[in-house]
């Protein structure tokens, strides 16, 4: 067999047979298939796409390149959420306790923030001592004692995705749909979950911009994980505008708190009670959704959402006693204030851009390997829909050097568009549901 001889049927648009699939998957990992014929493939299927039956050879092949880790021996089923990616969404950090505190084990895979879009890994670092560099053994021992434990992919989970990731962001090709799907759920499947509630999220800040292009993908989501054995719901989501009121590492943990508090905005709380109560369903803990969202609400408001959070931090390293008092939290030196050049009503925000912004502050990172500030970020004082008064704050930049407020600043008055009449009322962060149970 020849990596060329697939490459060519690929792009003559020929379904791929397993044993093709698996030659190069594991020519890859071995380093014996070269990584300009697997960027050859990866543009092909680009291109042509692929069947669902490939795309679920494709994830098998992906997922049994390396280890997986097994979680039956914990008893009962164990449910994950995952994002695709927004500014603001600092909804795993909430939801992973709130579930655990209602029964269902949570094993978390996360992942750190590139370009406009924000990590869990990197909110979950800015907590001094936090570890997420957890081995399988570990990873299981937190999930045990805890309820839910993060992590982030270590060098033998699925390392044919850390390889074609590595291609697919120099060649052009992260946004194919099929190996997106196949990224996520070899790596979802490798960390021993029973089910998976995904949050596809769609507009201005969401890498699926287009409303079709994210019902595709969660559609294709809920297949291929149902093919593997899998439950999955997948909810899309909008990301217009940026979730909540922060953007930035320290800034999103310090809203995580408020959320746990009972005291978190409405659109994060919305996002974070649908996604949870689909997460009780799949593990049976509730029978519909309002019986689940029911139980999340009250779990909130009696303290055991929040006491779950501490114990987490507790466990992977944190230091407990830094949640307890923001005052003593290190800030930027620079908090500099972007002020309306109009008055009237917030009539859009671009999610895209202020997540930009919050990235030339030290937010986040531009290639894989950039250093980031867990104190810099943005604030964020008008949301859409809001009056506003030539001279109002917008949001308020935080960043440890002047050059990257200056920097950042133009991007913020071209993310807010104000006119004179006010919008209509906010819709739904929630878009549709598709997958089981859903």
């Amino acid at each position: 067999m020849r990596a060329v001889d697939i490459i060519v049927k690929k792009r003559n648009g020929q379904e791929l047979l397993n044993s093709e699939i698996r030659f190069i998957i594991d020519g890859l990992v071995k380093g014996e298939v070269p990584d300009y014929q697997v960027s050859a493939l990866l543009m092909a299927i680009y291109f042509n796409g692929m069947t669902k039956k490939e795309v679920s050879i494709l994830t098998q092949a992906m997922k049994e390149s390396g280890d997986s880790i097994d979680l039956s021996g914990l008893g009962g089923m164990k449910i994950d959420k995952h994002s695709t990616g927004g500014v603001g969404d600092k909804v795993s950090l909430v939801i992973a306790p709130l579930v655990a505190s209602c029964g269902v084990k949570v094993p978390m895979m996360a992942g750190r923030g590139l370009g406009h879009t924000g990590g869990t890994l990197d909110k979950c670092e800015s907590i001094p001592g936090y570890n997420i560099n957890l081995t399988p053994g570990q990873f299981m021992e937190v999930l045990a004692k805890g309820g839910y434990a993060i992590m982030g992919q270590s060098s033998t989970i699925a390392p044919a995705d850390r390889f074609m990731y590595a291609l697919r962001d120099v060649t052009g090709t992260v946004e194919s749909i099929p190996l997106i799907t196949a990224s996520i759920l070899s790596k979802k499947c490798a960390e021993g979950a029973d089910g998976f509630v995904f949050d596809v999220k769609t507009g201005s800040g969401a890498f699926m911009k287009d409303s079709e292009n994210a019902e595709s993908l969660a559609l294709l989501l809920a297949e291929t994980g149902k093919e593997l054995g899998k439950r999955v719901c997948c909810v899309i989501t909008d990301m217009d505008e940026p979730l909540g009121y922060t953007v930035g590492n320290l800034l999103e943990v310090a809203e995580v708190i408020d959320c746990l508090k009972g005291q978190g905005p409405a659109d994060v709380m919305e996002v974070t009670f649908c996604l949870a109560s689909h997460m009780l369903l799949l593990a049976g803990v509730a029978k519909n959704l309002k019986q689940a969202e029911d139980l999340c609400k009250n779990r909130l408001s009696g303290g055991d959402a929040w006491n779950k959070f501490v114990e987490n931090v507790s466990l992977q390293g944190g230091n407990t006693a830094f949640l307890q008092d923001r005052v003593k939290w290190p800030v930027s030196p620079y908090r500099v204030p972007v002020k309306s050049l109009s008055s009237g009503f917030v009539q859009k925000m671009d999610a895209y851009k202020i997540g930009i912004a919050a990235c030339l502050l030290g937010a986040g990172r531009a290639q894989k390997d950039d250093s980031i500030d867990p104190c810099a970020g943005i604030v964020i004082k008008k949301k859409t829909g809001d009056a506003i008064v030539k001279g109002d704050d917008l949001v308020l930049l935080h960043a440890n050097e002047k050059e990257k407020i200056k920097t950042a600043e133009p991007l913020i008055h071209e993310a807010f568009i104000i006119g004179e009449k006010k919008p209509g009322r906010k819709k739904s962060r929630i878009i549709q549901k598709i997958g089981e149970g859903c």
